[in-house]
């Protein structure tokens, strides 16, 4: 299984239905499992760290009008250019996070426009800033938590980043979300607040079994 896709992807996957939007994995068979989404705000679909595959259009054109592109943390910008050009819309991206696109950029300040999704910084550290979007029922993450196979151990439905769980960033205490949309794996879209908790409360207990598990899968 290779660790990441290359090329524009044949094979999407669609997961994470609801009400709000819809997310897409472009490559089902890479081990990074990066994962785009589609929230859909009053006619207006904003997709969040895309990645570009075939068939992607027309999934979106169910959904409503493109109005722009997000990108949460620094090594997300994936084929945000991409989309952007294609629908001819800015990339949004919040003033911490730095990214280099070829395209037309605004600044992603408080909320989502128009909408009810806070824009709420989650890491800060040398070389990896991050956001999230909240707006109390929907978390929108890049790579702070997530449900690919390397971010997992134990019972946990969702997990804290490797690199992240020797001390979890406090504000993953303050969301309380029915469901946790991920950029890596599929999102977890009910009772998102206890898998949540679970993955906060034994992010370090938990941290020898993820690491060993990430080193054996690079053998």
């Amino acid at each position: 299984m290779a660790l990441k896709g290359s090329g524009r992807a044949t094979d999407l996957e669609v997961v994470d239905r609801f009400d709000g939007g819809v997310g897409w994995v472009a490559y089902p068979e890479e081990a990074m499992r990066r994962s785009s989404h589609a929230l859909t705000v009053d006619g207006d679909v904003w997709l969040v760290d895309p990645v570009d595959a075939e068939g992607i259009d027309d999934l979106l054109a169910d959904l409503g009008e493109v109005r722009g592109v997000v990108v949460l943390m620094d090594r997300h910008s994936r084929d945000a250019a991409t989309f952007a050009r294609r629908y001819d819309v800015p990339v949004y991206v919040p003033p911490f996070v730095n990214v280099d696109v070829d395209a037309p950029t605004e600044q992603l300040v408080g909320r989502l426009p128009d909408s009810e999704f806070q824009v709420v910084q989650t890491v800060d550290w040398p070389g990896w800033n991050e956001a999230a979007l909240y707006d109390g029922e929907t978390l929108v993450v890049a790579d702070l938590v997530g449900t690919a196979d390397y971010f997992l151990a134990g019972p946990e439905r969702v997990g804290v980043h490797p690199m992240l769980r020797v001390m979890p960033p406090r504000v993953l205490r303050e969301f309380s979300p029915e469901r946790i949309l991920a950029g890596h794996g599929d999102g977890v879209m009910e009772n998102g607040t206890a898998a949540l908790r679970t993955a906060v409360d034994g992010a370090r207990r938990r941290a020898p079994e993820v690491w060993l598990r990430g080193l054996r899968s690079m053998f």
